[in-house]
């Protein structure tokens, strides 16, 4: 096909990526031939060019299309190259969570780093007997495909694990071997699985360390080989291991530990074993602390001890070998720790009495001195002499190192020979199956010779496996008949050639090794001239001279020298290895008594020590003819070793398992690329691609490619002949016909035809689809546009007529509105002219007023300004003038005082001079004569002025007195003045007082004025409120009703929910108990089948079997069981336990044997019963309930504290009297003899009969008190006070208090509202008053009534017996307590219903004192109980005479007991005693169910059988009885033993067993089984015998043969229900076949021996029809039914859960429809109500959860609330497992995968993925009786009986 068709726009493509290896693209234009570049955009939206080789012009590799993505196999992909497969890988590790994957006959296993729940027991069964492709890729789809193989080919097998370190290989390993030992179980009783499984334990804790890229990475590898028998059941097995890397016990790199077991001891040291050893922890010593990382996060090395010790003493290895190797491990640790000192450069010394050695001399039992001395010297040997030479300290920590590491080594091995021993079986091997677990291809940044030896190995394995690959390639050519062309595949012999050949790597590795000077650089030398230039595999590097480079299969490889002679040789000093030797310990001398003669040149290996064991093909080579001067070297043993394992590969068929690492962080579920991809090319898997895309990697059967394809074929190309329509349909398709060939059976195809197909195919589909669409939408549209036409039409006419009559209406609103508006405009304006005009006027008047009255203030104010002014500038001129005045005088005075003083001072001066003084009295003559003229005027002036003054003196006083007068008259007007001026103000002040006080009462008034106006609106919109109120509290009163009802009935709804989920709960239980014991009962009959077979196979032995195979006896386990319980769900009654002893056994299996049994079954019969009781009660009560709530439904409170009071009473007080009751039949019992204790003696009768009245007597008593006790509570918690609702005057009343607060003076109008409130309030009480009063009296009217009615009552029942008169009054009472309840309930009067309260509390009163009468009645009848008994121990010793023989005890367990009863009989068989064999051989063993069944009616056999225990009943002889019972219980096992595969056999003898059962509790005479019966049927009942222990027996029986009949008709659907259910397309043509790989799965094409539906529906008719032919019960048959269609609704999704393919929406709707057909044979048989349907539930939603959409939240939502039957692992299983068919459908995203988790993470469910389709339901055996009448049956001749009389 050219480029140019497949390189097209839109074309996804790989190209290479330096970060995630490779990236998808897609192309933006088609490729042209010779283009240089492509176009292409990238995922993340970028365009970029992509340019092409110039010289190859190689095209990016194709991607495939989505609907391969995520395929189970890698060859199924269509273009198979890297890029796919690691896209693959990645989508179903990283999307789907799957870690397996196909790559042909490779399993790819991804480490998760997570625990996975995919390795349990149900993951194991599902895997058993499955073809490797039907199911999805697992390890133990390979251990299955070995396993077969093995089997049918009769060929060994090989499982090869390989992969890095930390890829998981041991875990796949362990996981391969632990399927082995649970499929195949052991041939022995030696359990060998379980101990192949616990060998792993002690090789990982001595062979596993912690790495840098491993907790627990294995440093050996190890070849298991498992043992099988003839019948493939494990005999034993054997281990050879490899390359153990010793090295590690003396070193560890950083981060890196020491082997587990040394950490182990360590964290164990405190142990009191431990205590010698000495140890300490893991920093103390030197080889366990130079990693620095002791402890590994998650693991209790302590723990781990623990582990290891247990599996050392399951494989026999027991506590003082243990201790041996601990003690040696300890000496390694100490030796360690021993320090050297350096004397010189040549010698060195050990510190005297140094305290590690001596530890270690002590451990190891050697001397001191001889030990020290030889860890610091040597000895050298020559021809002549012997010499002791001293060495350095280098050398002695080597030689210390060395020593520790070969005595590891020597324990390793011989641990490895013991677990050898202990898996090795005395018995014949027929063949093996070998699991090699060995290490991957590894590389370093420094290789050594560690490396250089496992790349050695990996490159023998791989050479195998393309060898292997090409070989299978060739067979399918060959089988198919196709060309075969060779193949050009690498072939890596000439890297081994250059490794193992003659002067190889090896070779020459070991020629220098003998050399007494070789060296590293000396050999790199020979090898550098030996290979280089000639060997293209062989390189020298450029910047070394010691190393070199080998080009592996893997990649290139650079080795350094340094080293590899050393680890070559392994040099070990022959004088420390003597001294061991001669140690006192013997287990040291064990270990190194194989040991080689050592010369001071030989050597052991220093690193990883191939330890192999004996080969499959031994022979006597000239291994044992070694010398000290050739010993062989590691590189040779190694050598040889993998020569024999490449032996046993190649005898052996190989299944390859390839362990990947994601990345190197241990994340879970993180994957690296690129560190991915490395591995894929070192492990081969794209090897094995490449193989087979070379030639033709996709194959299709014609069917397939015929139901895939058929959409591109037209009707006229169909032929009859599916292979020529297939032909000619691909000669049309595809022209080149070099890409597809024809085989036998299949087509084959090139790389990349399938996904051209798929092209063509999806665009036929998509055209198609698009076509439909375009019909279907056209169509949809037509039909929507008329209804939306028509509508529109209807619409439209409604609307315009609407409109119009809207237009008219509006003109008329609008002519009225025109008219309305002017008047009432007219009369707004005319209003609002009114009321402006009045406004103004008022405004003008105030304003004139305002104005007037200011100009009046302002003149006033002026006027008085005027007066002040004047009166102030008065006063102010008078101010100024006093001051002026005052200041002038002032000056004046100080003038005139200066002037004084100058005068004064000039005088005094002028007195001092003569001249002075004569001045002075010059002049002073005339002065005296002046003055003496002066004086004389004056004088006379003064004269006058006298008499002036004296005038004047008398006028004044005159006036003086006038004015005193005056002044006086003025006080006293003053005073009066004032006065009055006080009383003005004391007035005026009284006067603003009452002005305030008047505006205050103006304002109060006004105040109060609007408080009663409000009061009153308020009291007003009260009332209304109030009534609005009323209303609503009616309403609210209604609704509470009405809500008081509906919760009623919610609450009946409840507590019927409850008590149905208590139902059940209680079901759940019994069927758990159930289960557990018919769980026992099934264990008991394999352990008896099992007793049985050894018991043959010791008759055909003839020598004695060993010890080990013994085993214990059968009855064994059953005594020791813990679980039992009865099947019998319809015994009603408690029986006490009568036991006799047999007296002798009459067959091998006697029935002691199942009364061994049956004695642990007593223990819980009893809980059974009280667990049945309890049940009947429950429903009792339900109905009671249901009964009283449809009466009255305000009365389900006290149903419900009813049940709750009756359930916690009666159970007390039921117990007690039961226990009691037991307890003294059991004395009468153990006391007296059977003959007195038989239900005919007069004493047990009547003490029975006494006790059986009083104790119901009580029960009644108790009832009915509870009964009113429950009634009490429930009234009081029923009926509520009544006075919720307040009433509207106390409302009115508390409004009152709250507005009178300091308002009652004022309040005068609300004061009378309230006082009219006030007696309105009275009035209403005393109304309420008067009718109290008056119910009242009719109350006592009523009480008097009903007291003469009891006195009446009373004086009846004196008249009645005791018992009667109880019953009377207590019934009466219930029906007059009832009636009250009645009454007083429609009642809502609290007095009333306090009244009835305290009757009732005194009623039950009454009551109790009547009860404790009971009481104390029931203690005298147990005294007089007491003297009964004693009166029987009287006549015991009577009595002992007429007991048999068979009745002495003789044995501990008790048997069956046999009591005799007095009874008439008939309808009886006679057969003599001699004849019981010959019944059961004709009976039993030799009937056959097929005639029978059609000829004679339904369940003679066991008629016959129920007949003869009649007969030997009326001729009361225990013995016979006994006998034959046990006859027929063993003659049906045995023959159920002989044909136990048969389904008409175990069916026929299943309904003869229950006929025989339900025969057995008809005629057994109790009530409970009599009620049935017709009078004769009655008459036929036991008459000395009661056989119910003999019942139980055979219930027992019944449970065994059900469950063998599950097992056959599981047998025989187990192969249907695959192919019939989840294969096969009922519906032809919905699913479509998707591309498969090289595993092949089932055809889904019904191909001829094919099973369909109809197939399981024919074998489900058939079963049917032969049960009912056999007589079966029908509620048996439901059950069967019910078993049946669990089973095959369990395998189903069990396989579905592991079968990607089968997990897509088609197959979804087959598996519905494919139900819906057993539903419908269901309906037909009319088996509806079995619930088998619902055993399907979890299958049904499985198909429906394939089916709906998956993408939103709200489809998440839908999917939780819709899959309850599923588990959320199941759920998320089928969502990872969605895979679409067609490109059409879509993939679940991971992020709805997320939310589906989220939101059920809160459901509590079981993390089990699968069902357990081995899982058996409980069956029970509800009593049938039968209608036939004993003597009407006949019996044939054709039974040979003849020997059997009627009597």
């Amino acid at each position: 096909m050219a480029a140019s068709e497949l390189y097209t726009k839109y074309a996804r493509i790989w190209i290479p990526d330096p970060e995630v290896v490779w990236k998808s693209a897609e192309l933006l234009k088609d490729y042209k031939s010779g283009d240089k570049v492509l176009h292409l955009r990238v995922e993340d939206g970028k365009d970029l060019q992509y340019s092409l080789h110039p010289k190859s012009k190689e095209l990016p590799p194709l991607r495939n299309p989505d609907i391969l993505v995520g395929e189970n196999d890698l060859t199924a992909l269509s273009y198979l190259h890297e890029p796919a497969v690691l896209h693959n890988l990645k989508v179903r590790f990283i999307d789907s969570k799957l870690i397996y994957t196909y790559c042909g006959i490779v399993l790819v296993a991804i480490n998760p780093y997570e625990q996975l729940p995919i390795y349990g027991e149900d993951i194991i069964n599902a895997y058993s007997g499955q073809n490797m492709g039907d199911m999805d890729p697992h390890i133990f789809a390979v251990a299955e495909e070995a396993y077969k193989q093995m089997a049918r080919d009769e060929r060994n097998q090989s499982i090869i694990v390989s992969g890095e370190s930390g890829a998981g290989k041991t875990v796949s390993a362990k996981y391969a071997m632990r399927y082995f030992a649970t499929v195949s179980g052991s041939a022995s009783e030696a359990n060998v699985e379980e101990k192949v499984l616990a060998s792993n334990p002690i090789m990982e804790s001595i062979g596993n360390a912690k790495t840098t890229r491993n907790d627990n990475s294995s440093r050996f590898g190890k070849y298991i080989e498992i043992g099988f028998d003839k019948r493939y059941r494990i005999t034993g097995a054997n281990m050879r291991t490899y390359l153990l890397e010793k090295s590690r016990v003396v070193f560890q790199a950083e981060e890196e530990r020491n082997y587990h077991i040394f950490y182990q001891l360590c964290a164990s040291a405190t142990l009191p074993e431990f205590k010698t050893l000495r140890l300490d922890n893991a920093d103390y010593f030197h080889y366990t602390k130079q990693g620095g990382s002791p402890v590994i996060d998650g693991i209790d090395d302590a723990k781990e001890m623990m582990n290891t010790r247990r599996a050392c003493m399951l494989l026999g290895i027991v506590d003082s070998c243990q201790m041996g190797i601990f003690q040696i491990l300890a000496a390694i640790l100490h030796l360690g720790n021993v320090a050297f000192t350096s004397r010189d450069a040549d010698s060195c010394t050990i510190p005297a009495k140094h305290e590690p050695l001596n530890i270690f001399c002590d451990l190891m039992g050697v001397e001191y001195e001889q030990m020290a001395h030889w860890l610091c010297h040597r000895k050298l040997a020559t021809a002549t002499e012997t010499y002791i030479k001293p060495i350095s300290k280098l050398q002695a920590i080597n030689a210390r190192d060395a020593l520790a590491k070969h005595i590891y080594a020597r324990l390793f091995n011989w641990i490895v020979d013991h677990v050898n021993k202990a898996l090795h079986s005395t018995m014949k091997q027929h063949s093996f199956i070998g699991v090699l677990d060995i290490y991957g291809f590894e590389t370093f940044e420094i290789n050594s010779f560690e490396q250089f030896c496992i790349n050695y190995a990996n490159e023998k394995l791989q050479q195998q496996f393309n060898m292997h690959v090409f070989k299978l390639e060739q067979e399918e050519y060959m089988r198919e008949q196709i060309p075969w062309t060779l193949i050009d595949f690498y072939d890596n012999q000439p890297c081994i050639n250059l490794i193992e050949a003659k002067m190889g790597v090896l070779d020459l590795l070991d020629e220098e090794c003998k050399m007494p000077k070789g060296s590293d650089n000396s050999w790199a030398q020979k090898l550098y001239n030996t290979h280089l230039n000639k060997s293209a595999l062989f390189e020298k590097p450029r910047m070394s001279n010691k190393a070199f480079i080998i080009q592996h299969f893997a990649d290139k490889v650079e080795y350094q020298c340094e080293g590899f002679l050393e680890k070559n040789k392994d040099t070990v000093y022959e004088e420390q290895i003597k001294v061991l030797k001669s140690s006192k310990f013997k287990m040291l001398p064990e270990l190194f008594q194989d040991e080689m003669a050592i010369s001071p040149t030989s050597a052991t290996p220093s690193g990883r020590t191939p330890l192999s064991r004996v080969a499959v093909k031994p022979s006597k080579s000239k291994m044992a003819q070694t010398s000290k001067e050739h010993k062989k070297t590691v590189g040779h043993q190694f050598r040889n070793s993998l020569h024999l394992l490449m032996e046993t590969l190649n005898a052996t068929t190989p299944h390859y398992v390839r362990c990947i690492k994601p990345n190197d962080f241990k994340f879970p579920f993180m994957f690296d690329e690129k560190r991915t991809v490395q591995q894929l090319r070192a492990c081969g898997v794209l090897e094995t691609i490449r193989i087979s895309a070379a030639g033709f990697p996709s194959r299709w059967t014609y069917q397939e490619f015929f139901s895939r394809y058929r959409v591109l074929m037209k009707q006229k190309d169909v032929l009859s002949d599916r292979k020529q329509t297939c032909k000619n349909v691909l000669e049309k398709l595809i022209l080149d016909k070099d890409k597809y060939q024809f085989g036998k059976t299949k087509i084959f195809f090139r790389a990349g035809q399938v996904a051209y197909l798929e092209k063509i195919r999806a665009d036929k589909l998509r055209a198609a689809c698009i076509r439909i669409q375009k019909t279907i939408r056209g169509w949809l549209m037509r039909k929507k546009f008329l209804r939306m036409r028509k509508a529109a039409i209807t619409v439209q006419r409604h609307v315009r007529g609407y409109q119009a009559r809207c237009l008219a209406t509006f003109l008329r609103r609008t002519k009225a509105a025109i008219i309305i508006q002017k008047f009432q405009r007219m009369y707004a304006i005319r209003k609002r002219y009114r009321h402006t005009l009045a406004a103004t006027v008022v405004l003008q008047s105030y304003m004139r007023g305002y104005l007037a009255r200011k100009k009046y203030h302002k003149m006033l104010w002026e006027h008085k300004a005027t007066i002040i002014q004047k009166r102030v500038r008065g006063w102010l001129a008078r101010l100024h003038y006093h001051r002026t005045l005052e200041a002038v005088v002032y000056l004046q005075c100080c003038y005139r005082r200066m002037m004084a003083k100058r005068e004064l001072k000039k005088l005094k001066i002028e007195a001092r001079s003569v001249e002075h003084y004569k001045k002075l009295n010059v002049g002073m003559e005339n002065k005296i004569m002046q003055l003496q003229r002066k004086i004389d005027e004056q004088s006379k002036d003064s004269k006058s002025l006298i008499e002036k003054l004296s005038t004047l003196e008398a006028a004044y006083n005159s006036e003086k007195e006038k004015l005193r007068n005056d002044v006086e008259r003025l006080k006293m007007s003053e005073e009066e003045a004032k006065n009055a001026t006080n009383r003005v103000l004391s007035l005026e002040e009284e006067i603003s007082k009452l002005r305030k006080e008047l505006h205050q009462t103006q304002s109060e008034k006004k105040t109060i004025e609007e408080k009663a106006d409000i009061y009153k609106q308020e009291t007003d919109q009260l009332v209304l409120e109030l009534k609005e109120q009323n209303t609503l509290l009616k309403k609210e009163k209604d609704e509470l009703n009405r809500r008081i009802q509906d919760e009623a009935k919610e609450i009946t709804e409840v507590m019927e929910k409850k008590f149905i989920e208590e139902t059940k709960q209680l079901d759940l239980d019994l069927n758990n108990e159930r289960q557990r014991y018919q769980n026992l009962l099934q264990e008991f009959s394999r352990l008896e089948e099992r007793y049985d077979d050894l018991k043959d196979e010791m008759k055909l032995m003839v020598s004695i079997s060993k010890p080990g195979h013994k085993r214990t006896d059968s009855t064994h386990s059953s005594n020791e069981s813990e679980y039992t319980y009865s099947s019998e769900v319809t015994e009603a009654d408690e029986l006490p336990v009568r036991t006799e002893e047999p007296s002798e056994k009459k067959t091998p299996l006697d029935m002691s044997l199942f009364l061994k049994l049956q004695k642990r079954v007593s223990e819980l019969e009893q809980e059974k019963q009280s667990l049945q009781d309890e049940l009947d009660r429950r429903e009792e009560q339900a109905l009671r309930a249901k009964a009283k709530e449809e009466e009255r439904p305000q009365m389900r409170g006290a149903e419900l504290e009813y049940e709750s009071l009756k359930r916690q009473e009666l159970e007390s007080e039921n117990k007690k009297l039961k226990n009691e009751l037991n307890e003294l039949r059991k004395a009468l019992i153990e006391k007296s003899s059977p003959g007195v204790t038989v239900p005919g003696a007069p004493a047990y009768r009547v003490l029975l009969d006494q006790m059986t009245s009083v104790s119901e007597e009580l029960e009644v008593r108790k009832e009915e008190v509870l009964i009113l006790r429950s009634q009490l509570m429930s009234q009081k918690e029923a009926i509520q006070p009544k006075n919720t609702m307040t009433d509207s005057t106390i409302l009115l009343e508390d409004v009152q208090k709250m507005k009178d607060k300091g308002e009652i003076a004022q309040a005068y109008i609300g004061l009378k509202e309230t006082n009219r409130l006030l007696e309105s309030q009275l009035q209403s009480q005393k109304r309420s008053h008067d009718n109290e009063l008056e119910a009242l009296r009719g109350e006592i009217q009523r009480l008097k009534e009903e007291n003469n009615r009891q006195q009446q009552l009373l004086a009846q029942n004196l008249q009645l017996p005791p018992e009667a008169r109880i019953e009377a009054s207590l019934q009466h009472e219930i029906t007059r307590l009832t009636n009250e309840n009645l009454y007083y309930e429609e009642l809502d009067d609290p007095m009333k219903y306090q009244s009835y309260r305290i009757s009732l509390y005194k009623r039950i009163i009454d009551l109790m004192e009547q009860l404790e009468k009971q009481d104390k009645t029931v203690r005298k009848l147990k005294k007089q109980l007491k003297v009964f008994a004693k009166k029987i121990d009287e006549l015991e010793v009577g009595q002992m005479e007429n007991i048999s023989p068979g009745q002495i005890i003789d044995e501990p367990i008790h048997p069956v007991n046999i009591p005799r009863k007095e009874k008439d009989f008939q309808g009886m068989l006679e057969y003599k005693k001699e004849d019981e064999p010959k019944l059961m051989k004709n009976l039993i063993l030799d009937l056959k169910p097929r005639g029978v069944a059609v000829n004679l009616i339904p369940g003679l056999p066991a008629y016959i059988l129920f007949m003869c225990v009649r007969h030997a009943d009326y001729l009361n002889d225990d013995q016979k009885v006994r006998s034959l019972l046990t006859s027929t219980i063993n003659g049906i096992k045995k023959i159920l033993k002989k044909r136990g595969d048969d389904f008409e056999t175990v069916s026929f003898w299943l309904s003869n067993t229950c006929r025989f059962l339900h025969c057995l509790k008809q005629y057994s005479g109790e009530e409970g089984f009599m009620k049935h019966n017709t009078p004769r049927q009655n008459d036929h009942c036991l008459t000395n015998f009661d056989l119910a222990e003999y019942r139980q027996v055979l219930s027992d029986l019944a449970i065994q043969i059900y469950q063998q009949l599950v097992r056959v008709l599981e047998n025989i659907l187990q192969p249907m229900i695959v192919s019939g259910m989840l294969e096969h397309e009922t519906i032809q043509g919905v699913s479509g076949v998707k591309p498969t790989g090289l595993r092949k799965r089932t055809s889904s094409i019904a191909d001829e021996g094919t099973y369909t539906l109809d197939s399981i529906i024919r074998q489900l008719n058939t079963f049917h029809s032969i049960m009912c032919q056999h007589g079966m019960d029908p509620e048996l048959i439901k059950q069967v039914v019910k078993q049946m269609f669990y089973i095959i609704g369990a395998v189903t999704l069990n396989n579905l859960l592991l079968r990607k393919d089968m997990c897509s929406w088609s197959k979804g709707m087959q598996i519905r429809y494919n139900v819906s057909q057993l539903e419908e044979w269901l309906r037909d048989k009319n088996l509806m109500n079995s619930g088998a349907k619902e055993t399907l539930e979890p299958l049904i939603q499985a198909a429906q959860l394939l089916q709906v959409k998956k993408k939103t939240d709200d489809d998440a939502g839908a999917i939780c609330s819709m899959c309850n039957a599923l588990t959320t692992a199941q759920i998320v299983k089928v969502l990872n497992l969605y895979t679409p068919v067609n490109e059409f459908e879509e993939r679940v995203s991971v992020s709805f995968i997320r939310t589906i988790q989220l939101r059920m993470r809160d459901r509590k469910d079981s993390p089990q993925l699968l069902m357990d389709a081995k899982h058996i339901f409980p069956v029970t055996f509800p009593f049938n009786p039968s209608s036939l009448a004993l003597e009407t049956i006949q019996i044939p001749a054709s039974l040979g009986l003849g020997f059997i009389s009627r009597v």
